[in-house]
């Protein structure tokens, strides 16, 4: 076949590693504004600038970039050097944390990267490839992407990872029906309310709904993520003033678990399953029961740091040993090639899992100083996703599109 258009873009990953380190990105702004072009080879700087713009803060102008480069071009390439691996990855149109940042995972490895935007109702833009991966996210705006994708890869010549129908078990009550009679695995039964049931919401009703529990409660919006509208209700009386300042019209709710361990302390982890092994990804350990890596103060703690660094050098015989049964059948159940889970470990000592995605940020951007634990472990993951894609792929270079 002739080959398409991949429009060339610095990408996400270089992008988000040079804000990370705090680099001032509005002197690159300004010379890709400089250079940016109507046409298709333009299209890259255009998404590019979608990145900085949202970056800098600016969501509103990044999305607006992007809708009006994605109306003409969809297909976008990360330079590779001298790949011997091409990967598809078909993305939605959303925001930059929106679809799996496969760009981390591929870093310094010799596959090379195309992106294309499933936009319902254009038309599809395919380059040759190897392999292909779905990265667009389950989510109530993607449904009409993920959909179109199911139909297109339906009779697909290459493998694809990470099927639609698969990412579609991921919303938290989904999650907790495909995994709640895990041995050795606790997820809270987790249920959608409206916001006006849950306004009137008292302590029977409660209980009737979740029936494992009720308050004090978990609560957040629908589609939240990285703690964003997060709270613990302990009794009926203090909905009012959570829903006062939240303007969504639908909620998860959850039964609250004191996960706290003996020392008072509460530890968070994340795991990456890849080609149905998980790996370690961090630890998070704070006084709060709300907690997420970058509010844990991981890099002022040494002693934090240190109980991060053990937990990756043993995981295969601490961690992941204790919780093999649960892990296994979690992975089997999920059936996604690639995906993370945030966890911890109840006091009874269960596999207590609060989310699985396949969007969450799995990267190497933590300078060495003072983690200089991290690096290895993360290219121990980038090695088993660049191992993973060799073997769905099979012979290299032997599957177009």
């Amino acid at each position: 076949m002739t080959d398409v258009f991949c429009a060339e873009r610095i990408g996400v990953a270089k992008l988000t590693k040079m804000a990370f380190d705090g680099v001032d990105l509005r002197p690159l702004w300004h010379e890709l504004m400089a250079k940016a072009t109507d046409d298709a080879k333009g299209a890259g700087i255009g998404m590019d600038l979608s990145v900085i713009a949202q970056l800098l803060g600016d969501q509103p102008t990044g999305l607006a970039i992007q809708k009006e480069v994605l109306a003409t071009q969809r297909l976008f390439r990360i330079p590779c050097v001298a790949p011997r691996l091409r990967i598809l990855a078909l993305a939605a149109e959303m925001d930059i944390g929106g679809n799996t940042p496969i760009e981390f995972l591929l870093e310094g490895s010799d596959v090379e990267l195309a992106t294309l935007y499933v936009v319902p109702g254009l038309d599809w833009q395919v380059p040759e490839h190897d392999v292909a991966i779905v990265v667009a996210p389950d989510d109530p705006r993607t449904q009409t992407t993920l959909d179109e994708i199911e139909r297109h890869i339906a009779n697909w010549p290459c493998k694809i990872l990470n099927p639609p129908m698969r990412i579609r078990q991921q919303d938290r009550d989904r999650l907790c029906s495909l995994l709640r009679s895990i041995p050795g695995l606790d997820i809270p039964m987790t249920v959608r309310i409206s916001r006006a049931d849950l306004e009137g919401l008292n302590e029977a009703e409660a209980f009737r709904l979740l029936e494992d529990g009720g308050f004090p409660l978990i609560v957040r919006p629908v589609c939240s993520h990285a703690g964003r509208g997060l709270a613990l209700l302990v009794a009926p009386s203090g909905i009012g003033a959570y829903l006062a300042a939240r303007p969504e019209s639908e909620f998860f709710i959850s039964r609250f678990v004191d996960y706290a361990s003996p020392d008072g302390l509460f530890r968070k982890y994340r795991l990456v399953c890849v080609d149905g092994r998980p790996y370690a990804c961090h630890m998070a350990i704070s006084d709060q029961w709300k907690i997420w890596y970058l509010n844990a103060d991981m890099a002022l703690s040494p002693f934090k740091r240190a109980e991060e660094a053990h937990f990756m050098a043993t995981f295969d015989d601490g961690f992941g040993a204790r919780h093999a049964r649960a892990l296994s059948e979690m992975i089997r159940r999920v059936g996604l090639d690639y995906f993370t889970v945030d966890c911890a470990e109840t006091k009874t000592g269960e596999l207590l899992v609060f989310e699985a995605d396949n969007t969450a940020i799995v990267h190497n951007m933590d300078p060495a100083r003072p983690f200089p634990y991290k690096a290895p472990q993360m290219h121990k993951v980038f090695d088993a996703f660049a191992a993973m894609l060799y073997k769905r792929a099979g012979n290299p270079r032997a599957c177009a599109a």
